[in-house]
């Protein structure tokens, strides 16, 4: 049996899921995990949801290794490290604002987190597409905004919020960094087969943006 966490309406979990429905359990709390019926508990893996972060999958993989000792997965490295870096950094941010302006799409799960870590810090925060959505009347009483974005956000939009901020009567930019990126990951088997197949050798890690 393979236990999938994650949000069962991720464009991810559904793909996944349909690899092997037969074999695949969707759960998202450690609740769920008490509930689950396996045909033999011992011969059970799990796979994440990749974007989720270290903090959001944590409780519930727990829980799984208490019910399932013998439970086998992957690495943290199957884990975003875009996501996990974000909400450390979201964290930092929203601790020292009086708003939190998350950039990314409705149905983004990691952005919809964004959203909902910064406002454990006590912090207004709105989710938004694009800078259209900004409403003048979220920062009557702030003195510091900050802005984040969803993993799979372009960065033009973020730079189109700062900016937008500015005219709004902002004065003073500063980024904040907590993380340095510098993850590289291995070349998929076919990719080297390929360029074997050409004659042209490939890198041995490719850079993150790649």
């Amino acid at each position: 049996s393979i236990i999938l966490v994650g949000h069962e309406d991720h464009d991810e979990v559904i793909g996944t899921l349909g690899e092997a429905p037969d074999r695949i359990h969707v759960i998202s709390s450690p609740e769920e995990v008490e509930k689950l019926d396996l045909p033999d508990p011992s011969k059970v893996a799990y796979l994440t949801q990749t974007t989720l972060s270290v903090d959001d999958t944590k409780a519930v993989i727990d829980a799984l290794r208490r019910r399932f000792p013998e439970i086998v997965g992957p690495s943290r490295d199957d884990i975003c490290y875009a996501t996990q870096n974000r909400q450390a950094a979201v964290k930092a941010v929203a601790a020292e604002v009086d708003v939190v302006l998350v950039i990314g799409a409705a149905n983004s799960s990691n952005a919809n987190r964004l959203r909902e870590v910064s406002e454990t810090t006590g912090s207004q925060a709105h989710l938004i597409s694009d800078i259209k959505e900004i409403r003048p009347e979220w920062f009557e009483n702030a003195t510091r905004v900050g802005i984040t974005a969803g993993a799979s956000t372009p960065e033009f939009l973020v730079h189109e919020a700062v900016e937008a901020l500015k005219r709004m009567g902002a004065v003073t930019v500063r980024e904040i960094n907590v993380v340095d990126e510098n993850v590289r990951f291995g070349l998929p088997r076919e990719m080297e087969e390929i360029a074997r197949e050409l004659g042209k050798p490939l890198p041995a890690r490719m850079p993150p943006a790649w």
